[in-house]
């Protein structure tokens, strides 16, 4: 496992789960201050205006939830019970320290989930598919959590959408989901700067049949 310093140019070449652990290990405690503030981090809000104007409703599975960013902007639009899904236990920590979670699990997303088929009414991700970290693979086992009809608003790095295969895993998908669109939207604000500050997400929106 390497050390990394936390930036985002390390966040986005991450490699291994035991990578993504030892990275945001070290970032946890500084991430909303050091990367979403200073870099004008928008998708969090983007993520919960959509899931608002989707009619979107709790129980929630934020799957990548991090420090807690999108389950905040959330609920600052309703209440609902939501709970944090996350590979690193430090950013857990910190998530869980805001007080906006009913549960927060430490767990991979690439693996088998430790829920029930049907649990959730909707799945949000804001951050978690993109290169290093959770790729579209990942989406069968989100759909086996989620109960008929439920809402999810999941964020692609745009770079990514049709090299890392959501384009084909959604096309593959579509027997099992209905009302899929897709939101091409800034993923940094007029505040970043570097080299990413211009950087793009796609927004899926969509739910389970």
């Amino acid at each position: 496992m390497r050390e990394e310093k936390p930036d985002l140019d390390t966040a986005y070449a991450l490699e291994t789960p035991d990578d993504n652990r030892a990275l945001y290990a070290g970032w946890a405690e500084t991430y909303d201050a050091t990367f979403a503030q200073e870099m004008d981090f928008l998708m969090p809000g983007h993520v919960a205006r959509l899931f608002d104007g989707h009619g979107g409703d709790g129980p929630v599975l934020d799957a990548g939830a991090g420090t807690g960013l999108v389950a905040g902007e959330i609920l600052r639009r309703r209440a609902c019970d939501i709970d944090a899904f996350d590979l690193s236990a430090e950013m857990l920590a910190v998530a869980r320290s805001k007080g906006f979670y009913r549960r927060t699990i430490e767990g991979d997303l690439t693996a088998p989930l430790p829920f029930a088929t049907g649990s959730y009414n909707a799945v949000v991700s804001s951050g978690t598919f993109t290169h290093g970290h959770v790729g579209p693979e990942a989406l069968d086992e989100l759909l086996r959590v989620a109960a008929p009809c439920a809402l999810f608003v999941l964020t692609i790095k745009t770079e990514h959408y049709d090299t890392r295969g959501f384009a084909g895993k959604f096309a593959a998908l579509s027997p099992a989901i209905t009302g899929f669109e897709t939101v091409q939207l800034p993923i940094y604000g007029p505040g970043a700067t570097g080299d990413h500050k211009d950087d793009q997400g796609v927004i899926a929106v969509f739910r389970k049949a």
